[in-house]
């Protein structure tokens, strides 16, 4: 064998020409001056290990080995993303399992099963399947809180987890990261999202519990009064603006809109009848049957608009907001509560009877307002200085500014107009 054949062989890694059996080891430099040729060029190193080159230049490392009686190959990664030393490695490794009697090729098809399988079931993967069956029904508003909520503050530290392998301790040092900005109600209902995912995650079998539910109590409670009301401008407003967004009936639409103009008991609002309001004089007067006492309502422009608005379609039935089975019954009981609940606001959160604490306090604390003038508004028993009880007529004035100055505030904090289109 002249020492030209020797210097070529050596450079590309051929097989020697006088004697097939001693083959001559790859080397990084002859892998770089590898070239390629018509038809698809095989360097072999040792051990089953080659480099194959496509007549396009392109470069893959395999393994040839036998297994059962049965000559098979494996795909080792591309050059030069996986070098020749790694390529090496990779063969060995496959080598020891032939040894073992395991076959490489499958340990390799179960191993792109499982990571298939880990990433169905990452809490990101299942969030956003959950999310795209439960949105169809949710307003554009509330499905971009939802989602926002989830990428800006969860995904980033639990999407790739495995949805079963989470723990209350690990979900707790998430939620308390927005804890610890002061967003308190935000953290509870990020929590509550959570605990939806998990229970969803249950559901489909990737799950065993709900560890959100272990966190009652962690996190500091949001500042409430009697009943769940959102007391915070920010969160009402986008509460609003997910009131407006509703997809409903008009007769529920109409009710929820008019909820925070009016904040009367969920009673009230629903069996209101076109007899007791003036839409002329702008009041609504009736007897309020938890105190057995008149009470008159002066009206906002808005919910004067409202009103307007839905008369087409119900005025000529007693109630205002007819039930949707018989137009000679009111609203359903539920009918308001479970459009907070189609919003996806959580019973921890909000309820019907919520719109009244949130005026209460953000009249107080926001506008300023002289309580005795809320108190009287909310129907609430108030007395003099003397200790006599005001009559209905009493601060009729101020409260016909106040329903007004009300109405404009929280249309700031919405952002957006009235009309039910």
């Amino acid at each position: 064998m002249t020492a030209a054949v020797t210097f070529w062989g050596q450079l590309l890694g051929a097989t020697c020409v006088s004697c097939y059996s001693c083959p001559m080891t790859l080397t990084s430099f002859s892998i770089k001056q590898a070239r390629p040729a018509e038809k698809i060029r095989r360097l072999y190193d040792e051990r089953g290990l080659y480099l194959e080159i496509s007549p396009k230049g392109g470069k893959w490392w395999r393994f040839k080995y036998r297994f059962a009686g049965k000559e098979k190959r494996l795909s080792l990664g591309v050059y030069p993303d996986v070098g020749l030393k790694e390529a090496r490695t990779a063969r060995d490794e496959a080598r020891k399992l032939v040894a073992q009697g395991v076959d490489p090729s499958v340990v390799r098809k179960n191993n792109s099963k499982q990571q298939n399988t880990d990433t169905e079931n990452a809490f990101e993967s299942v969030a956003r399947e959950w999310f795209h069956r439960q949105s169809v029904v949710w307003s554009d508003v509330h499905q971009k809180n939802v989602l926002s909520k989830l990428e800006n503050d969860v995904f980033p530290w639990l999407g790739r987890e495995i949805i079963g392998g989470i723990s209350a301790p690990q979900l707790l040092r998430v939620i308390r990261k927005i804890e610890d900005r002061g967003a308190i109600e935000t953290a509870h209902r990020t929590l509550s999202i959570c605990g939806q995912i998990l229970r969803y995650g249950i559901a489909t079998g990737r799950a065993e519990r709900d560890v959100a539910s272990d966190l009652k109590g962690a996190l500091q409670p949001v500042r409430r009064e009697h009943l769940a009301a959102i007391i915070e401008p920010a969160r009402f407003g986008e509460l609003l603006r997910e009131i407006y967004d509703y997809s409903g009936t008009v007769a529920v639409k109409s009710a929820l809109r008019l909820a925070p103009l009016v904040f009367l008991r969920p009673g009230e609002l629903r069996t209101a009848k076109w007899s007791d309001i003036d839409l002329h004089e702008a009041t609504w007067s009736f007897v309020v049957q938890k105190t057995k006492t008149p009470l008159i309502i002066p009206l906002a422009s808005q919910a004067i608009t409202i009103l307007q608005e839905l008369e087409p379609v119900s005025g000529r039935y007693e109630y205002v907001f007819p039930n949707g089975r018989s137009s000679l019954r009111p609203m359903s009981e539920n009918a308001v509560l479970a459009a907070l609940r189609r919003l996806g606001i959580p019973k921890e959160e909000m309820c019907g009877h919520g719109f009244r604490a949130s005026a209460r306090t953000m009249l107080d604390e926001q506008l300023g307002v002289r309580p005795e003038v809320i108190e009287h508004q909310l129907a609430h028993k108030v007395k003099d200085p003397l200790g006599r009880a005001y009559n209905r007529t009493e601060f009729l004035e101020d409260r016909r500014q106040m329903m007004q100055r009300w109405a404009d505030y929280i249309d700031e904090l919405r952002g957006s107009t009235n009309s039910l289109a």
